[in-house]
């Protein structure tokens, strides 16, 4: 997708991003969460909109967030609460934040790890990423589980939404050699067409434990959702919980990695 670059996703899709999105599903992430900061720091990477940090923030945890795009942080900042969240903007592959004595949990949610293009960056996030966590501190990562009988010679045309005024597409093509799917969300409305371009390097789960450990992280934690549902062959995402410290014999991962 020629002329796609870390900022794009968000600067087009900023202004419907919230509306496309179920908000109260942000509260049920930021429960487990708070969980894992404690009484320390947590950092968002691809902050977004602060659907999840400022539900977050409001539990008492004090919230950093980077994001890429300047257009999604305006959304953010237009929200009661967005004043005690210090965002910076840039690009996640290098973790630009850092606070003294290290973060106790640093997460990505909603797949934003696979929108860094290659294997090469996504591993550089989390190695940075687990050197800004502080000794027992987590990293939680939030994806979807790729499913490449989705598409019908490498290519996919989803009806996402229709009514009366209305219709929102998917529109995808996917290359399984790179783990690579370049799409356009296409809305047609009476008033035109709008398009809402996407590209994604996915990650399966089975790598990204891998690419963990090469940033010295251990899997302690594995859930089908936000409110500890199992995580099955046929789950259609993951939560994944990792740490500094090894496992142990009585510390085993909770659900199959």
């Amino acid at each position: 997708m020629d002329g796609y670059t870390a900022q794009t996703y968000g600067e087009s899709i900023a202004d419907v991003y919230d509306e496309w999105l179920d908000p109260s599903q942000g509260h049920i992430v930021a429960a487990l969460l708070a969980d894992l900061a404690g009484d320390g720091s947590a950092l968002e990477l691809g902050i977004g909109t602060g659907r999840v940090a400022l539900p977050l923030a409001a539990r008492g945890v004090p919230v950093y967030g980077v994001d890429a795009s300047p257009r999604m942080v305006e959304q953010l900042r237009a929200k009661p609460g967005s004043e005690n969240i210090q965002v910076t903007i840039a690009d996640l592959t290098d973790v630009p934040v850092e606070v003294p004595g290290g973060f106790s949990l640093i997460y990505i949610v909603a797949s934003t790890l696979y929108c860094l293009p290659s294997q090469e960056e996504q591993v550089r996030c989390l190695g940075t990423a687990a050197a800004r966590l502080r000794p027992g501190g987590r990293l939680v990562v939030e994806g979807f589980v790729p499913d490449p009988s989705r598409f019908d010679r490498g290519q996919r045309v989803e009806a996402r939404h229709v009514d009366l005024n209305q219709v929102r597409l998917d529109v995808a093509r996917h290359d399984p050699l790179t783990q690579t799917v370049v799409s356009q969300q296409v809305l047609v409305t009476t008033g035109g067409i709008q398009l809402y371009p996407t590209r994604v390097r996915y990650i399966w789960p089975a790598e990204l434990d891998l690419m963990a450990r090469l940033s010295g992280l251990t899997l302690v934690g594995r859930y089908g959702g936000w409110q500890h549902e199992s995580f099955t062959a046929t789950s259609p995402s993951h939560v994944s919980i990792y740490g500094l410290e090894q496992p142990t014999r009585d510390s085993q991962p909770a659900g199959p990695p």
